[in-house]
């Protein structure tokens, strides 16, 4: 690999860190060590989630910028007396992106490796290899001989399994692929936010949060949004890319490169109007690319935000990414530059009176 510059770098250790739901140390400690020298204050709530307090105005508006910290891997449920282990997916898996791929089963001896298996086509009937192996007919083979020696490995039930992918810089090198981009990538453009406003004067309070077990149901975004309080806030994700074979512009129409994504709605938010505006307005007015785009099957962190206490205007900001929910996505560094330029423009905006104003909308 070529020698990285220090984002490539921070996006490298972001994406190469192992944390699945309900296991997201590795990723909280990367993002803390990144983002400590441009907050005020780094803590975490009782379940775990970071966040990092930078005041510019500590009676001004509280603004919470939350990407999540877990990826979607696996947990060992049982080990057969053969050693081959059976598992729980933890977030959404589609059976066709799992087979013959290398995993990370993280155990109390340290990380070892396994590849996800199933019975051999070649002893399947024509009828059976028609259609796609059910997940739970797969299993993980660690190398074990018995149930004892992967026992002696340290594999034991509630381990954590992580898909395995080196972080790659592409021949054109603003296109990075990486595992865990959903959602290390909002990590980053947490971390970026606050690096860019060490200079700037802004008329508010800027929360920089890395959520947990995102993938489970919005959980991390409900306990840190509730010990914030925060008066606006902003999803920052991963959304579906549009622009490879197959997909039609009635399907999903983003493109990678031509923006972040200002999400209309999803299936657990309409995006609120006054921010949205807001947003769409200081795109427009600073030049800085974006694109429209809608997940009427999935959502962010927004969603769970946006209900707490007596209800946060929230806005999810995306970056198209192909291939998420499996071992390798890829996505533009423009896109993450540009999502953090946006976000920046806005925060610097956002006074008592503004405040003020997206409510009304």
């Amino acid at each position: 690999m070529t020698n990285l510059d220090p984002t490539l770098t921070m996006l490298k250790e972001l994406t190469d860190a192992n944390a699945i739901s309900g296991h997201e140390r590795e990723a909280r400690d990367v993002m803390e060590k990144y983002v400590k020298p441009y907050a005020d204050e780094v803590f975490t709530d009782h379940l775990g989630s970071l966040i990092a307090k930078k005041v510019g105005e500590e009676n001004g508006p509280k603004i919470m910028v939350a990407g999540h910290l877990d990826e979607v891997g696996f947990m060992i449920t049982r080990i057969d007396k053969n050693g081959f282990l059976y598992f729980q997916t933890i977030g959404g898996w589609w059976n066709q992106v799992m087979l013959a791929q290398r995993v990370t089963i993280m155990t109390k001896e340290g990380n070892i490796t396994g590849v996800i298996g199933s019975k051999p086509p070649h002893i399947l009937t024509a009828e059976q290899r028609k259609k796609p192996v059910e997940i739970k007919d797969m299993f993980i083979d660690i190398g074990a001989s018995s149930k004892e020696e992967a026992e002696k490995f340290g594999v034991r039930p509630g381990d954590s399994v992580v898909p395995y992918f080196e972080f790659t810089q592409m021949k054109n090198e603003k296109m990075l692929l990486a595992k865990a981009w959903d959602n290390r990538i909002g990590c980053a453009i947490a971390i970026d936010v606050l690096k860019q406003l060490q200079n700037e004067a802004h008329p508010n309070t800027v929360y920089g949060v890395g959520t947990i077990q995102e993938e489970v149901g919005l959980r991390g975004a409900k306990t840190s949004a509730h010990l914030i309080m925060p008066d606006i806030a902003f999803g920052v994700d991963v959304g579906i890319a549009g622009d490879t074979p197959g997909v039609s512009d009635k399907d999903a129409d983003s493109k990678l490169g031509k923006g972040p994504q200002i999400i209309l709605y999803d299936a657990s938010m309409i995006s609120h109007k006054g921010l949205r505006d807001l947003v769409i307005e200081t795109a427009e007015e600073k030049e800085i690319p974006f694109q429209y785009s809608s997940m009427p099957g999935g959502g962010t962190d927004s969603g769970a935000i946006h209900l707490t206490h007596d209800g946060v205007p929230a806005l999810s900001i995306t970056i198209a990414t192909r291939y998420i929910h499996s071992h390798a996505a890829m996505l533009h560094r423009d896109d993450f530059e540009n999502a953090v330029r946006l976000i920046v423009e806005v925060i610097k905006k956002v006074d008592q009176k503004k405040l003020e104003k997206i409510r009304m909308a």
